[in-house]
Order: C-alpha cells, then structure tokens, then sequence
C-alpha cells in the first residue's frame, strides 16, 4: 500500500463530523442524504431524522456503519439494518455492514426532536 493509500484510509476511517468536529466528506453526505429515505416503520421518520445513524466509516474495501435502534429489542432491526445495507450499497460500490450499538437511544439524539409532535 503507498503512502497515499494509507493517509486515505486513515482519514476514511475517521468518526463522523458530529464525533471529531471534522467536515464529512461529499461520499458520506451522499449516504447520509440516501439514508432519509430508510424509514422506522414504527415512527414513520427516517433513520437520520432520529438520529440513528451516529457514524459512517468508509474504508477502502467496504463501508461501516454503526447505528442505534430505537429501542432494544426493536422487531424491525434486521429490516432496517438490511435496508441501511442496500441503500449505502447503492451509493457506495462497496459492501456495507451495519453494527448495532448498544446505547440506549433517546429522542435528544434526534437533530430536531419536534418532529416526534411533542417537546421534551
């Protein structure tokens, strides 16, 4: 591997801009943008609306991405983790998996939690 290769590697790999304040690369603002599109079937919101997908990694031979369900034993967690697979897939020619965090989320972890219709 050149130096090239690992310096972009490394820099790939990187936590998520709201993790290390860096600013995302223009291929994660493009999986960030696809992902609006995977709803919870529960909540009716995107899995960016509720701020599950807390980071994306991508890495010179796939992508990883590392999310939260809303609550722990969620039915709809291999659905999800399987539509997240195919729509990161779609942006990013690479194989995808998902890894489950097991944080408690709460609705503070949403970007605007107004959009669950009530205030915390």
């Amino acid at each position: 591997m050149s130096e090239n290769d690992d310096r972009e590697t490394k820099e790939s790999a990187a936590p998520s801009p709201g993790e290390q304040g860096g600013a995302p690369s223009q291929q994660e603002l493009a999986v960030r943008s696809a992902l609006e599109a995977v709803l919870d079937p529960e909540i009716g919101l995107s899995v960016i609306d509720l701020g599950l997908i807390r980071e994306i990694h991508l890495l010179a031979d796939r992508t990883h991405v590392r999310m939260m369900l809303t609550t722990p034993f969620c039915p709809y967690a291999p659905q999800l983790m399987e539509e997240v697979k195919q729509t990161v897939s779609g942006v990013v020619p690479l194989p995808c998996d998902v890894e489950i965090m097991p944080d408690a989320w709460s609705p503070e972890m949403m970007p605007d939690p107004g959009l669950l219709g009530f205030s915390f």
